[in-house]
């Protein structure tokens, strides 16, 4: 299936890594010009040289160092998007999971960090990069997906945060996606469950520590939960955004998706 996003300029926050390196991936092989970022340059550096392997149809890698909790460094990030290719077509917001814990634990500083980190970075970078997915209209239309998690269909027991936070960016693309539909802008959610990340390892730390149990007890029986009986892989992620950020999902707008194995035990997700 052609995809049409050959030449196609995507921005994918916190890309460096993980999921947002599997979007990169994706977008890459399909010929679209992609926009890594992540906060360490030694290892951005790295993750753009096996892009760069990946590109079979013409897409180019450009890296941008910054920190995405930072309002300045979105600016920027977007500044030297446009800077580099002329337009912007695809955002991906995504971003570093906020940390495990439980709400009588948690102070107004936790709380502070966990919106600096979780949603502020999503409304910063789609009002920064708004005036450019507005002009891509003429090009078949901008679009915006956000990574949020499968907590924002089902709560995750120790992610007070994530429960909490996610949902307001859901809520957002809901409002967007009607908002910016007469600019031909498309916004959609992708909700990841457990993935063969290094989030996924940390969390399963965090859960033995407060469990009693061993780290492979832990995922022995987070698995046992997940119907597909395995962690997802971040290309299947890439694979689904791909799809979504394509012609062929010209339809689809306003929806959260849920790319989980099956673990989500809810009606409609």
């Amino acid at each position: 299936m052609n995809l049409e996003i050959n030449g196609k300029v995507a921005l994918i926050a916190a890309s460096s890594k993980g999921l947002g390196y599997g979007c990169a991936e994706a977008l890459i092989r399909e010929g679209a010009h992609v926009v890594i970022n992540g906060r360490r340059p030694d290892e951005i550096a790295r993750s753009a040289q096996q892009l760069r392997k990946l590109s079979t149809a013409g897409g180019e890698v450009h890296t941008i160092v910054g920190d995405i909790t930072v309002h300045e460094e979105i600016a920027r990030m977007v500044k030297a998007t446009v800077a580099r290719f002329g337009k912007i077509d695809i955002v991906v917001t995504n971003s570093g999971g906020p940390p495990a814990g439980k709400f009588v634990d948690q102070g107004e500083e936790d709380w502070q960090s966990a919106v600096n980190s979780t949603l502020w970075p999503v409304v910063r970078l789609i009002r920064c990069s708004l005036p450019y997915l507005q002009e891509a209209k003429t090009r078949g239309g901008g679009r915006i997906i956000n990574i949020v998690s499968t907590s924002v269909k089902q709560p995750i027991p120790g992610l007070l945060f994530s429960n909490a936070l996610r949902p307001a960016v859901v809520g957002l693309a809901k409002t967007l996606s009607q908002e910016l539909a007469a600019d031909g802008i498309l916004v959609n959610n992708v909700c990841p469950g457990s993935f063969d990340t290094a989030r996924i390892e940390h969390l399963y730390e965090t859960r033995a520590q407060s469990s009693g149990l061993s780290v492979d007890e832990v995922k022995t029986k987070a698995l046992e939960a997940i119907p597909l009986a395995r962690l997802g892989r971040t290309d299947e992620l890439g694979s689904l955004v791909s799809f979504l950020a394509s012609a062929r999902a010209g339809y689809i707008t306003g929806q959260t998706i849920c790319i989980d194995g099956g673990s989500t035990n809810t009606l409609f997700g």
